[in-house]
């Protein structure tokens, strides 16, 4: 395993809660921009952990900010963790006078790449079932984070990871990146500016979850530490389309269709409602759950989601994938492919200076970054992020209860429901504990 290298530049040391809530020591003329690469002392070092297809497209964005300096990567899975490196040092190398590079670190277990004193930021892309122990550990160590979403596995780990953050006063940034698209943010505008009357629905289209077979169990790959992969997850013998990409339909894992996507769309609803920082009050549906296979995250669902303001919110796979809220007074409808309205005149419409404007980010990374300097709240906040995927948590444990279940958002517990309040979280295999 690869250990921490010298420092050749700067060092901080942000290993106590005090000098954790401190921000990374980057000089302001940074803010200035040029088409330089800024000096070593002027950079915010950055590390990778989770090098799988997001993690990699992630680090590729990153790459392209001038500022970023990415020191290390970290994955259980060594041919994963290669390429990342290999990745990092190409393109260091393209701008090296010699045209080599060799400075990248890799790391097997996230608790060594945490554990460096030089590393300000850091990409959070592992599996769903990892995302509280990595960032609850990396707030606590004073790393901000660009974590991916859906945010958490269950509700009470979205809490921890939340409260933890803001306990440490590190900048978090959700990987939703919607929010700073221009076409998802003027129907955000339409709709919060009145412009299709009062809202009394909005539908919340998503993809269908694949299914497969059953896979016998074959053996782990070189280099795979497959026991780390596991984790605070439940053991179960390995194969090929249970980790990597396919972990997402796997309930041990993460929610299917339900939560990665549900990630996106429920929380570009909401940004429209105004309603980001609460959540339901009654949430019912049906799912279909494949009852033989390896994935068992629902496959065909829709669940109604209840709000104290008497919209309601649905959620389903049999409804074009993007946003649509219903008024009094027309309708608006949102995807990453286009925007459409009725009537057609409100795609012409304006949005005046004295009504509501929505923060206009100037990139996902590129706001993130801006946040790691000035300290202020990104476009996507993890409070925000946790109140989304909560809602997707509430449509799979109503789904897999067979009935509907009432929830109190302020207080973030169900009501007169034990069954369902034991499904709030899950055991973490030992020795893991948030």
């Amino acid at each position: 395993m690869a250990r921490p290298s010298k420092l050749t530049r700067r060092q901080f040391v942000k290993g106590t809660a005090a000098s954790a809530i401190a921000a990374p020591y980057v000089i302001p003329s940074l803010a200035l921009g040029g088409a330089a690469r800024p000096s070593p002392s002027e950079r915010i070092t950055m590390g990778l952990i989770g090098c799988g297809g997001m993690g990699r497209a992630n680090l590729n964005g990153f790459l392209q900010q001038p500022e970023i300096q990415v020191l290390a990567v970290c994955d259980p899975d060594k041919v994963q963790r290669d390429a990342a490196r290999q990745q990092v040092e190409q393109h260091y190398a393209r701008q090296a006078a010699d045209g080599t590079y060799e400075g990248c670190d890799e790391y097997n277990d996230f608790r060594d790449l945490l554990a460096r004193n030089d590393i300000d930021t850091i990409i959070q892309a592992t599996p769903d079932h990892w995302h509280a122990l990595v960032v609850v550990s990396a707030a606590k160590a004073g790393k901000d984070i660009y974590g991916e979403k859906p945010l958490s596995l269950t509700i009470a780990q979205g809490r921890a990871m939340s409260d933890t953050v803001a306990r440490y006063g590190r900048v978090f940034q959700t990987g939703s990146q919607q929010r700073s698209d221009n076409r998802f943010r003027f129907a955000c505008e339409l709709v919060r500016n009145g412009r299709i009357g009062k809202v009394h629905r909005v539908t919340c289209g998503l993809p269908t979850t694949p299914t497969t077979g059953n896979h016998p169990p074959i053996p782990v790959p070189d280099g795979f530490d497959y026991n780390l992969w596991l984790g605070p997850a439940p053991w179960a013998p390995y194969c090929d389309n249970r980790t990597h990409w396919n972990f997402r339909w796997i309930l041990d894992y993460s929610g299917g269709q339900v939560t990665d996507w549900g990630a996106h769309h429920i929380d570009i609803a909401h940004w429209g409602l105004g309603l980001q920082n609460t959540g339901p009050v009654e949430v019912g549906g049906v799912g279909e759950f494949p009852s033989d296979g390896l994935w068992d995250a629902a496959t065909n669902y829709r669940f109604l989601c209840k709000y104290e303001t008497g919209v309601e919110i649905t959620v389903t796979n049999r409804f074009e994938n993007g946003v649509k809220w219903e008024g009094t007074d027309g309708w608006v409808f949102v995807n990453r492919g286009r925007i459409d309205a009725h009537p057609k005149s409100l795609l012409e419409e304006k949005i005046g200076p004295g009504e509501v404007n929505l923060l206009r980010s100037p990139g996902h990374r590129r706001n993130f970054l801006d946040c790691v300097r000035t300290r202020e709240e990104p476009i996507a906040p993890i409070e925000q992020a946790h109140r989304t995927i909560t809602v997707a948590h509430l449509g799979n444990i109503a789904m897999r209860l067979g009935r509907k279940v009432r929830w109190n958002p302020d207080t973030e517990q169900f009501v007169n429901d034990q069954e369902a309040q034991r499904m709030r979280d899950r055991a973490m295999r030992e020795p893991w504990q948030l």
